[in-house]
């Protein structure tokens, strides 16, 4: 019998990547998806479809009100930024949502554990990202950490791993790797700031996703909204 893994399913680029991976070495992938309260929810359709063109069965979507804690320009009203030169500063943009990564790392351990599944993938990235604090090697390496204190399975004698095959990856590479995959990344969606289902263009998402198509030599296949 094939491991069972819980996969973190966007609907984005990267995380196609991780489930087309995860799958390739044979685990039988279990997806998990978040209705947040995103501003961009047509990711929740996407993670449907790229999990169908994988032949991998619909993830499983859990329903959390993070817009309840706001704080984030997905999550409240604040306005997403647009047009910004890679990492200004630095800084950790206004598109982090507090705790996100680890809230679904949380449920995913939930969801592992219910599976008797000791691996759990997701895509973060420490290469070309937004900034973000929970896409770093150190945060991924803590939480398997965590997880093997804080579960049943952990003190029974279960390792649990956190896999993160694209840490270290650029855009292009992750591209590059996803073709030779199978990834149809025009089912896949990026955008912080979507009009209707097309992506902005503008948003750091939407530039990232387009510089990594032109590293990979890759047509980008992504639908933007007229400027």
């Amino acid at each position: 019998m094939k491991r069972a893994a819980v996969v973190l399913v966007s609907g984005g680029l990267d995380s196609a990547t991780t489930l087309a991976i995860a799958r390739a070495q044979g685990f039988a992938c279990h997806g998990l998806t978040f209705d947040y309260g995103q501003r961009h929810v047509v990711e929740l359709r996407a993670a449907q479809a790229v999990c169908r063109s994988l032949h991998i069965a619909p993830p499983r979507v859990l329903k959390l009100d993070l817009r309840a804690i706001g704080g984030s320009a997905l999550t409240a009203d604040i306005a997403v930024p647009k047009d910004r030169h890679a990492r200004e500063g630095h800084d950790v943009p206004v598109t982090y949502v507090p705790a996100r990564n680890t809230v679904f790392l949380a449920c995913a351990l939930g969801y592992a554990e219910v599976l008797g599944a000791a691996d759990i993938f997701l895509g973060v990235n420490a290469v070309d990202y937004s900034g973000y604090p929970d896409c770093r090697p150190g945060f991924v390496a803590a939480f398997e950490a965590l997880a093997n204190l804080a579960t049943r399975a952990g003190v029974e004698g279960s390792h649990l791993r956190v896999h993160a095959p694209l840490m270290h990856l650029s855009k292009g590479q992750i591209i590059r790797q996803g073709v030779a995959l199978g990834v149809d990344y025009s089912l896949t969606h990026s955008c912080y700031d979507p009009v209707g289902e097309l992506a902005c263009g503008h948003c750091d998402s939407c530039r990232i996703r387009a510089a990594g198509f032109a590293e990979a030599g890759v047509p980008d296949p992504t639908r933007y909204a007229k400027a």
